[in-house]
């Protein structure tokens, strides 16, 4: 049967039959009787080899008949009187701001299309934090943030002055652009401008808000996660990328809201199809709960004359272009393109005037629906449910904005529209004061105030809000860590086993253990940590429901509801966002967590880069695990797995504190320092380690060496020799300081050269308190000058060559505070796959190279003559004509 034949109708009679039994199923015993008897038909068609809708959607009108509509409580006159001068101030601000600099920027229309989406959160739905339990948590759209000052100015919590600095942060007197906890830490829970990454995170903190309530560490009640986001927000694929994840796992605590304006930010988001429509069959193929909110009240006449259902019918097949076209172009547009496609379309309106017509509303704008559907979204059970919400972008913009493409861009309104756009909206503002943009504020004994702050009494206080202070946690000393301090003793071992045993030391703590949560993105095994899956178990909302075929071995495979480990699948951006929510507990539900998210490390800040910076913004503590680091240290895997780059990339967020250390004692000092900073002092950091899987023996730590392990580099050994005139210092961090350490034994044992070892813990710490000491200089020029750490250390003796498994930057960042001479060797390049010696080889940053690095500084340096520096090249084989391996 062609698909033509299969769209056509060729039995209306037979069709009838078929749906009129289904109208008296669902009058006579109910929708979910329908449902079961659906799935029953779907399944016997499926038998039979009959081809099924890749999606299902349903009509192009509200899930909720107005029957069926939960009532609007509370006083809707004065709510739309509160929301119009909310409108009014996020406009006022937006373009003061543009008036005083007109580089600052902003955004209006997201919002005045949004605004009674939030208006009835904030007055019905949004809960703050001095209830029973903790706050609801909000991921606002982050366009729409004018528009949640415009509220938080008129409840008092922010001033005139703010709101004249928006956009305008650096003296502290501003509000920032966008939601960031980091510059409003009371304010904002969630960065979210960066689109795609609210929802992503959003389904995710949902997710690891039920592992806590299902581990019995936090009663978290019927708290809701809160998602707003924009259809064209929808192309990013971390916004739907996680959906089914939400489904499998029955989120009921998470709401989305798609604000369906129609458009991007450069034009219509499906300007040939229908985004509504789209999005409605991937939600509810991942099974989630679809509310349709898409015709306001004033449509609900015509759709109770209409019964034919030809207004459905010409809803149906109307592309969102045209939908757009209707608002941007008037009622008479609307009367002759959408009506008159149909005479008895056209004729149902006969008696409606043009205006009439451009009144009809869609259903985002209207309260009343907006109501019932965040109550159907709120009370559904075992389902997350989405909101598909219909708006207009610039709504109420008139000419300069309302529905047009440039909407996004606009950021102030002409004369005449910023008049009418007073007039719609009812604001006591004369001609006179028009231009002057005034903000308006009821007085503090006006109904208008009364109302306010008893919906937001009722609702348990302020909201957005954020909790900036935690319990302090008594975390362990450095001697609970004595096993990785002593060292192995003659075994080998890598450093990745190393932190695994630090790990069991914290998961075995009596005060800590139970909020230390090891993450993994299905690399359990890689890691050598499956023997935790027995003695921590791996979370599982279903528990285990079935037998593991490994249930005889000692490390089987153990899923149950109340298992600590969060093993995410082959999902790098889901482990980090379950990192990230467990990360920011202390703040979003007053419950400190230790997250430990071990991972590949190039695919870490690489592939989630904007998720980890969004971490710093979020003030997020834990601990970031860059397991098989180093370019040539996983060998056999090639150019895509091999890291030299993640230590630059974790450099350029600023409360990101990372170590690339190489022994067992560096990571247990490092990872004890890290707990005691984050957990007993409540620093709002994070820490990366680096580590590796190549094995060798580790030695007992050397005394006294802990400060210098964390501040970045410590004198590891000397080889000294009275009569040796020649000096050198060789850096090295990672498992290339083996190779420094080998390269110093052939210096002093093959060419008399005196050298002083340096176990670089942290390049990257190093250069932030050089540039520390540097900036203090500068601005004390009269004053005793500062020197860096690193220029204590090397204090100038002789030249300084540093060899890592990172890219040469990596080290290169110290230069400023190193005197004198200083060759950095690096991994710069793409990988490859062979063996570590040939890697090291191919990549200049072995002990043969260390040491003619070595050399030819000291022949720079007029130490020894350059024929030395030739005669080593020669006795190691090395091939001066060696193409380069950045460029080859």
């Amino acid at each position: 049967m062609t698909e033509q034949h299969i769209l056509e109708d060729i039995d209306p009679i037979e069709t009838k039959e078929w749906v009129d039994a289904l109208e008296s199923v669902l009058r006579e015993e109910g929708p979910d009787r329908a449902q079961y008897i659906l799935n029953r038909l779907t399944g016997e068609a499926s038998k039979a080899g009959t081809s099924l809708p890749a999606s299902i959607t349903t009509p192009y009108r509200n899930t909720i008949a107005p029957e069926d509509e939960a009532p609007l409580p509370g006083d809707i006159f004065m709510e739309r009187r509160i929301r119009s001068i909310i409108r009014w101030n996020a406009l006022a601000m937006v373009m003061k701001a543009n008036r005083a600099d007109s580089t600052l920027g902003g955004h209006i229309t997201s919002f005045s299309s949004a605004a009674t989406l939030y208006d009835i959160g904030f007055n019905h739905f949004f809960r703050g934090n001095d209830g029973k339990q903790e706050a609801d948590m909000v991921f606002f759209q982050g366009h729409i943030s004018p528009g949640i000052y415009a509220r938080s100015y008129i409840e008092g919590r922010l001033t005139d002055e703010q709101l004249d600095n928006f956009r305008r942060e650096v003296d502290g007197k501003g509000i920032s652009s966008y939601p960031h906890p980091w510059l409003m830490p009371d304010y904002w829970q969630f960065p979210t401008v960066s689109m795609g990454l609210g929802p992503l995170q959003a389904i995710y903190q949902a997710h690891v808000m039920k592992y806590q309530h299902s581990r019995g560490l936090i009663d978290q009640g019927d708290r809701k996660v809160w998602a707003f986001l924009g259809d064209g927000e929808c192309d990013e694929p971390e916004s739907l990328g996680a959906i089914a994840l939400a489904g499998r796992e029955k989120l009921d605590n998470l709401i989305f809201v798609i604000n369906c304006n129609l458009q991007r930010l450069d034009g219509p988001v499906r300007g040939n199809s229908k985004i509504v429509q789209e999005l409605e069959g991937v939600f509810r193929g991942a099974g989630w709960n679809v509310v349709k909110c898409l015709w306001g009240r004033h449509w609900d006449p015509l759709f109770e004359k209409d019964t034919k259902g030809l207004l459905v019918k010409r809803m149906n097949e109307v592309c969102d272009g045209e939908l757009q076209n209707y608002k941007a172009n008037g009622g008479a547009y609307t009367r002759e393109h959408f009506f008159g496609k149909y005479p008895e379309l056209l004729e149902m309106v006969k008696d409606m005037t043009d205006d009439e017509i451009m009144n009809l509303n869609r259903g985002g704008h209207d309260p009343y629906k907006v109501y019932a559907a965040y109550k159907e979204a709120t009370s559904h059970k075992g389902q997350p449910t989405v909101v598909l919400a219909q708006t207009v972008k610039g709504y109420g913009m008139f000419k300069a904005a309302e529905a047009q493409n440039t909407a996004h861009q606009t950021k102030k309104l002409d004369e005449e529209s910023l008049a009418q756009f007073r007039d719609k909206f009812g604001i006591p503002i004369s001609d006179e004061e028009l231009k002057d943009l005034p903000y308006y504020k009821p007085a503090e004994d006006s109904p208008e105030m009364q109302y306010l702050r008893s919906r937001r009494k009722e609702l348990h206080g302020d909201f957005p809000t954020r909790r900036r202070d935690c319990e302090a946690l008594e975390v362990p000393s450095l001697e609970a860590f004595k096993a990785q301090i002593a060292g192995t003793k003659g075994r080998e071992i890598s450093t990745t086993m190393a932190f695994v045993r630090a790990l069991n030391v914290m998961v075995k703590d009596k005060q800590i253990g139970p909020r230390v949560v090891p993450i993994l993105a299905d690399e359990a095994r890689t890691f050598g940590m499956e023997g935790m899956f027995r003695q921590l178990g791996i979370y599982s909302s279903e528990g285990q429901r079935y037998t593991p075929h490994d249930h005889t071995q000692i490390m089987y495979y153990k899923e149950s509801q109340d298992g600590q480990i969060l093993q995410e699948g082959i999902n790098e951006a889901g482990a980090f966002s379950s990192w990230l929510a467990l990360a920011t507990s202390y703040s979003n539900s007053n419950l400190p967590m230790i997250p430990v998210y071990i991972y590949y490390s190039m695919f870490g800040f690489q592939r989630i880069g904007d998720l980890a910076w969004a971490a710093g913004d979020s003030q997020a503590r834990g601990f970031l695990i860059g397991a098989t680091a180093g370019r040539t240290t996983l060998n056999g895997e090639g150019l895509q797995h091999e890291d030299g780059h993640s230590h630059i990339l974790a450099g350029t967020i600023p409360n990101c504190i990372s170590y690339d250390p190489t022994y067992s004692y560096e990571v247990a000092v490092i990872v004890q320092d890290g707990l005691r900073r984050m957990y007993k002092e409540k620093e709002s950091v994070f820490y990366y380690l680096t580590v590796m899987n190549e094995n060798y023996a580790h030695e007992d730590m050397p005394e006294g060496v802990e400060d210098g392990i964390l501040k970045g580099m410590y004198k590891l050994k000397s080889h000294t020799k009275k009569t040796n005139k020649k000096q050198v210092q060789l850096l090295g961090s990672g498992v290339i300081l083996r190779e420094v350490e080998a390269a110093a034994e052939i210096l002093f044992n093959d060419f008399g050269v005196n050298s002083d070892v340096w176990s670089v813990t942290s390049f990257n710490e190093l250069r932030r308190e050089g540039l520390d000491a540097s900036r203090w200089n500068m601005l004390h020029p009269e004053a005793e000058q500062r020197q860096s750490y690193v220029e204590t250390c090397l204090d100038g003796k002789g030249p300084v060559i540093a060899s890592t498994d990172h890219m040469k930057l990596f080290a290169d960042q110290i230069r400023p505070f190193v005197k004198g001479t200083y060759n950095v060797l690096g991994t710069d390049g793409f990988g490859r796959s062979d063996t570590r010696a040939q890697l090291r080889h191919f990549f200049e940053i072995n002990r043969y190279w260390v040491v003619v690095s070595a050399l030819s500084a000291l022949a720079k340096d007029g130490v020894v003559d350059a024929s030395v520096v030739s005669e080593a090249i020669a006795k190691f084989g090395l091939d001066p004509e060696k193409p380069n391996p950045v460029i080859c």
